[in-house]
């Protein structure tokens, strides 16, 4: 029942956004009739959806590609984070020594990083998702170390009086205390993995059957067609804005479970 009630909520929320969307393209389409702007510098709404309509199976098969590479560097995001900040919650020293270095993922352009990752992993999806994991995996860390340091101090003496163990305090204290927290950071990086797989996707992607889109935005713009570009770029934000609602309407379930048990 649960479940229900926050799937109709989620459907809910989504009204306005939809509202706003369609105001949006409603004023991009008086604003290039109004200032006469020319196809190439900002094609219009209907210029875009036919462009679109001429290939389909094109942009959704990089969609598809683009979609498959956000969604396992998440996967591998959310579970190296947790795994790096619960090892960094068992030791103080450990944290202060290891943590700095994982500012490394946020404070290093992907820019630059993103060469190293080619020749590491190669062309093609294991160097888009290694670039996914490196935007996406720092907030997951923050979040899960903030988290598992937040819990109750007593409660955490009473587990030890009472003889547990430190994988104990973890799984049945420490874990489920840093479930709101958690669920934050993962949000956040699932906002940014999108961000990760495009720029991993225009320097390494290959082209072939199912062109992702980051490298159709690439190829696009070098031949200005413009139309192709707001097509391959509407498109990856539905993927951003797709991954980020899953991630949301799970962590609105777990949220549920952690009340109810709170």
């Amino acid at each position: 029942m649960s479940t229900r009630i926050t799937i109709r909520g989620t459907a809910r929320s989504a009204v306005g956004p939809l509202v706003v969307v369609a105001c949006a393209i409603a004023g991009w389409a008086i604003f290039k009739s109004a200032f006469g702007v020319q196809d190439f510098v900002l094609p219009s709404p209907l210029a875009v959806l036919r462009e679109f309509l001429s290939e389909p199976t094109v942009f959704l098969g990089g969609m598809l590609e683009t979609t498959m590479s956000a969604a396992l560097g998440f996967l591998f995001a959310a579970f190296g984070g947790v795994l790096v900040g619960s090892l960094l919650s068992l030791s103080t020293r450990v944290e202060r020594s290891v943590y700095p270095m994982t500012l490394l993922f946020q404070m290093v352009p992907l820019v630059a990083v993103a060469p190293l990752l080619v020749i590491w992993f190669g062309y093609g999806r294991p160097a888009i998702v290694a670039s996914t994991v490196v935007v996406s995996i720092f907030p997951v860390i923050a979040s899960t170390l903030a988290g598992l340091r937040g819990r109750d101090p007593q409660l955490d003496e009473l587990f030890a009086t009472l003889g547990a163990g430190r994988f104990d305090r973890w799984w049945k204290l420490a874990l489920p205390s840093a479930v709101p927290s958690m669920v934050t950071g993962l949000r956040i990086a699932a906002g940014l993995a999108t961000i990760g797989t495009i720029s991993g996707e225009f320097l390494a992607a290959e082209s072939g059957t199912r062109t992702p889109l980051g490298l159709q935005i690439m190829i696009a713009m070098r031949s200005f067609a413009t139309a192709r570009v707001f097509v391959a770029v509407l498109l990856a934000a539905c993927v951003g804005f797709l991954l980020f609602g899953m991630v949301s309407l799970t962590s609105r379930v777990l949220l549920a479970r952690w009340i109810r048990r709170a």
